[in-house]
């Protein structure tokens, strides 16, 4: 009798234990499903168009994936990358390629892209004239003066066909010294990019970033031309390379690659130069 009665009491202990282990289980998986339901991202950009960007065109997309977005907005060119790389953000929108890259060698951080973005291209503005046919022989142009700008001015003059550039230099670098043909004869003033938007008023013709612009409250398509821009030169969103195949980067990169994203564009960002693979899908 005693016997049966300790078998008894086992079996009850070993359901009970079974029951417990059952109900740990349980709870695990609750916990583990509970985490992968709580996506959150957080986004760092310039205060200005790409903060409006995020803010309403990523943004709303991510949320209809199920995502939590925090938007940190950024005043400076340094910030949102140091921030990326100590993890405070999972991503940024604020840089083209050859900044990211210059940056991520002079910190030794490691960065990827993920997708280009539209971003406002760099216009010859002018108070002076009101076309590119009625700019005088001997005008004045301001021009950034940092090499990477520059070079962009000088490549919109020659698309436009007021200068003409050496055949074998560089897009990328190209300067005052590889001008080979200055056909209206044109004088160029480098000033910093940030007060090329003043510079309208004082100079003939001024090669303002879009980014200035806008800050100005200039109307992109008020320029007299708008640059062909490079792809190097387009905004991309930037993450921490050890995320570049994680699934949140695949989110953001699905919805920038969407038509919704694209129609949000055309709507609130005119003037806003497509990237190659948006304008050739």
């Amino acid at each position: 009798m005693k016997k049966l009665f300790l078998s008894f009491v086992l079996l009850v202990a070993i359901a009970a234990l079974a029951a417990c282990g059952g109900n740990t289980e349980k709870k695990s998986s609750t916990s583990d499903e509970k985490a992968t339901e709580n996506k959150e991202v957080t986004i760092g950009a310039t205060s200005g168009p790409y903060s409006d960007m995020v803010s309403n065109a990523i943004k709303p997309l991510l949320e209809e994936k199920g995502y939590e977005v925090k938007v940190v907005e950024f005043s400076d060119y340094v910030q949102p990358n140091l921030a990326l790389s100590k993890g405070d953000l999972d991503a940024n929108l604020f840089q083209h390629k050859i900044y990211m890259e210059n940056f991520s060698k002079e910190h030794d951080l490691e960065l990827s892209e993920l997708i280009s973005v539209p971003t406002a291209p760099m216009g010859i503005y002018s108070n002076t004239f009101k076309s590119l046919d009625e700019i005088a022989d001997g005008a004045s142009i301001a021009i950034p003066n940092d090499p990477t700008n520059a070079a962009r001015a000088f490549l919109i003059l020659e698309d436009v066909g007021l200068i003409t550039l050496n055949a074998d230099s560089d897009p990328l670098t190209v300067s005052e010294k590889d001008v080979e043909k200055n056909v209206k004869n044109l004088k160029f003033q480098p000033i910093e990019a940030a007060q090329l938007p003043r510079a309208v008023d004082s100079v003939d013709l001024a090669a303002v970033p879009g980014n200035f612009a806008l800050a100005a409250k200039m109307n992109l398509l008020d320029a007299l031309q708008l640059e062909n821009m490079l792809d190097q030169y387009r905004n991309r969103v930037v993450v921490d390379t050890k995320n570049v195949d994680s699934q949140f980067a695949k989110d953001i990169k699905e919805v920038v690659e969407s038509e919704e994203f694209e129609a949000i564009i055309d709507e609130d960002f005119k003037g806003f130069g497509k990237p190659e693979w948006m304008l050739n899908r």
